[in-house]
């Protein structure tokens, strides 16, 4: 009798001991934590290779941290066969001041890259529609990553004839993907923001 005491005793004994340090364990090991970025402000600036005033358009999320997605605030308005750079600036605004995310991009610019669709012939350069439906396609960018791929934080346009169309830039967020060929469809999609073209 006093043998099956003890036995359930230890029994007992092991059972807490063994929980007690499977409870550690999980204590210790907190889960990992997957920021999530937010973009509640995307603006687009065309800068004249030869002067004078950018050319700005936008798209701002209405509500925040809410269900909406960005939604575009209007037209972009090119003069006909000129050059432009572009630059994006895109920020999260539920912070006070504003964080610009270029930031972190540029932090994690080896998981991160911008793809481009527009209307066929609205440039000279680079040419075609783009590189959304192909990644081969010609785009000039201006920025690489440390692996010497694309990010596109910084890109260079040229007009061409007086035109209208559509303007679709788009940001992929590549982690572990993202190559010299990675394409529009690998990732996840952070934006795609479809802008009115206006070339005058």
């Amino acid at each position: 009798m006093k043998n099956i005491f003890k036995l359930n005793y230890l029994l007992y004994a092991v059972l807490t001991l063994f929980i007690f340090t499977a409870c550690e364990e999980d204590e210790a090991a907190p889960e990992e934590e997957n920021e999530v970025e937010v973009f509640t402000d995307v603006k687009l600036v065309f800068t004249p290779a030869g002067g004078g005033a950018a050319v700005e358009a936008a798209a701002q999320d209405p509500d925040g941290a809410g269900v909406q997605e960005l939604q575009v605030l209007g037209a972009i308005n090119l003069a006909a066969n000129t050059s432009y750079t572009l630059t994006m600036v895109i920020e999260n605004c539920l912070e006070s001041p504003c964080e610009l995310m270029n930031e972190e991009i540029e932090e994690e610019d080896e998981e991160h890259q911008f793809f481009f669709a527009f209307s066929d012939d609205a440039f000279t350069s680079p040419a075609g529609n783009g590189n959304v439906d192909s990644a081969s396609d010609p785009l000039n960018y201006n920025d690489v990553d440390g692996n010497d791929n694309s990010i596109g934080l910084n890109t260079s346009w040229t007009t061409g004839v007086a035109s209208s169309g559509t303007f679709t830039v788009r940001l992929q967020h590549q982690p572990d993907v993202k190559t010299d060929t990675s394409g529009a469809t690998d990732g996840d999609t952070d934006f795609a923001l479809t802008f009115n073209l206006n070339i005058n």
